[in-house]
């Protein structure tokens, strides 16, 4: 595709034109040929169509690759609807346009105003096991690396490490092997198609997990990343099992609760609170999940 001139506005400021859908349709594999866009344009000047939508209507591409192509237009990073670059249940890379992708687009904003307007690093645990809290922390991690924000997922559930799983990631090293001197932050990795999006993974299982987060490496580590990124997820244990999301909570100051729908006991989500309020922590919120 030949190289797209600058053109300037009025008011004195540098635009580069975006290639049509045509030419981007073309680009991913070839979906359509030459002759294609002829008869898309034909259809476009007859029905009053737009692009994409007679290429729909022609069978020519589907509504997730025109959806899909939409979105590279508008700077929105996403992977298409299958892709296998990430798990299934990471649906705010693969399906953006879900009315559940919507409510995380609505919980980011929440979390902005109540949180991130003053802080970095948010803890996201759960009563117990089964709520949906490594799912839910990838996905919000996913949404707010969409919206331009450099944004670290890190995975500290140690004991039942999900992110590298969630993101196709090796876990050869992570985080424990950080808290332990055994890694450098060389380990973080970037999510491809995702620019914005870092993991860090759990990392080497250790046989003690607690007494790793308790080290003061952990709160130097979170300082030392406070200028590479400006927004930190932690994902963690369960609190009700084990003390770990309250040692990271009292590192991060404050800690959203994950609670699966028709599962978890009002009382429990109650108990995780008391936790945080002894960590010196805040509970920010609690999402209920039907998943």
């Amino acid at each position: 595709m030949e190289k797209h001139k600058l053109a300037v506005t009025q008011r004195g400021q540098i635009s580069v034109p975006r290639p049509n859908i045509g030419e981007l349709l073309r680009e991913k594999g070839t979906l359509i040929s030459a002759e294609d866009v002829h008869r898309i344009r034909g259809m476009q000047r007859t029905e009053g169509l737009r692009f994409g939508d007679a290429a729909i209507e022609l069978g020519l591409a589907t509504e997730d690759q025109v959806r899909h192509i939409l979105a590279q237009q508008f700077d929105y990073p996403c992977l298409p609807a299958g892709s296998a670059a990430v798990d299934r249940a990471v649906i705010a890379a693969t399906r953006p346009h879900d009315a559940e992708v919507e409510g995380l687009r609505t919980l980011r904003s929440q979390m902005i105003l109540r949180w991130y307007a003053q802080y970095k690093h948010l803890a996201v645990t759960s009563p117990a096991p089964g709520q949906g809290t490594s799912r839910l922390a990838a996905n919000l991690a996913v949404v707010f690396s969409q919206l331009g924000t450099r944004t670290l997922l890190i995975d500290a559930d140690m004991r039942n490490p999900r992110q590298h799983e969630l993101f196709q990631l090796l876990n050869g090293r992570g985080l424990s092997d950080m808290l332990a001197g055994r890694a450098s932050a060389g380990v973080i990795q970037n999510i491809r198609h995702l620019a914005n999006l870092y993991v860090l993974p759990a990392g080497t299982e250790p046989p003690n997990p607690l007494e790793l987060l308790s080290r003061p490496v952990l709160s130097q580590l979170l300082d030392d990343i406070r200028d590479e990124f400006d927004v930190v997820i932690i994902d963690t244990p369960p609190a009700l099992e084990c003390a770990d999301a309250q040692t990271v909570s009292a590192r991060t100051g404050g800690a959203l609760i994950v609670a699966r729908r028709h599962h978890a006991r009002v009382a429990d989500i109650e108990a995780v609170k008391q936790q945080l309020a002894v960590a010196g922590a805040q509970a920010v919120g609690a999402v209920l999940t039907d998943f």
